[in-house]
Formats: C-alpha cells, structure tokens, sequence
C-alpha cells in the first residue's frame, strides 16, 4: 500500500454531531477513521450503503465511518440536520456517526478539512476536495494514511484493502 501521511493529527479537532451533541475526534485515537463528506442529493449518494456495510464489517475491529456533511457543491446537501439524519436512516440506514455540516474547502473550511487535504491521492494530488464523497483513510494516530476521490466506491477493494492492512 502507498502510504501518504499527513504530519498532523485529526484528534485535535472537536465538532458537533449532526444531533448538536458535542464531539472530539480524540475518542477516535486507537482507531482506523474513514472520513468522507457526504450530500444527500448527488449522484454519489448512493455511496452512503457501501459506507455502512464497511462501518458493520469492520466496526468491532476498531474501525469507523466518519460522515461529514457539506453543501458546497452544488447545493447538494440542503437538508437541516434532522432532515440529513432522518434522510440517511430511511433510505440507506446509516448508523456510523454523522456530524454536523461543515465546509470542506474555501475561506472558511473546517480545520478538520484543512488537516485531511494536506494529504495527496494515489496520483500525488492534494487540496481542495473536489466533489462530494471524498474519502481519507486516518490509521489509529489520527494521521491521514490514504486519500480516495469520488469515484471510488468505500468496498473498492483499494480501499478494503488499506482498511484491513491498518487494522
């Protein structure tokens, strides 16, 4: 596997569930993190069911989804945060955490997307995410190890492969 790592930890950041509810990603430490931004009105949506079976496959191995909603790219992800839950319950059910909507990219990015788009692709590409479902694999030190664009499904065996050689 083509590790490309990203000198800074994820597990410094603290943001809110999409429930309201305080969160730091430092409960994650220990654990391997895929974390993707999500929109529920895009071609990729349907993504959201692969990214569920991964998080029940290898949940008790010490692995989670991540999902960060955006609504930077076209529009995609109008919903409220009860709207986005209900959204993902119903129609893919969606039971790895979900957080509340963020930017992912401009002049006012997360400080989590900041971190995770200091990492590069598998052609050696980093910044800006450019569309939604980007994914970056974070090992167990929070550290991003692997980036996926859009198009590649979470049960790529790309993926599935970096997920188990973390675990």
């Amino acid at each position: 596997m083509k590790q490309i790592t990203s000198d800074r930890s994820i597990h410094e950041i603290e943001l809110p569930l999409l429930s309201g509810q305080p969160s730091k990603l430092a409960d994650y430490a220990g654990k391997v993190v895929l974390a993707v931004n999500v929109a529920s009105k895009c071609g990729f949506t349907p993504q959201y069911a692969g990214l569920e079976r991964l998080y029940k496959t290898y949940r008790d191995r010490g692995f989670t989804v991540l999902g960060f909603p955006s609504n930077q790219f076209m529009g995609q992800e109008p919903g409220t945060a009860k709207q986005i839950e209900e959204f993902c319950s119903l129609n893919y059910g969606v039971t790895f955490p979900l957080y509340t909507k963020l930017d992912v990219k401009g002049s006012r990015q997360h400080p989590l997307y900041t971190v995770l788009t200091e990492s590069e692709d598998d052609s050696g590409k980093a910044g800006n995410v450019k569309w939604n479902f980007e994914k970056f694999l974070v090992g167990k030190d929070g550290r991003v190890v692997r980036r996926f664009r859009s198009r590649t499904v979470p049960e790529d065996p790309a993926v599935v492969s970096a997920i188990e050689e973390l675990l």
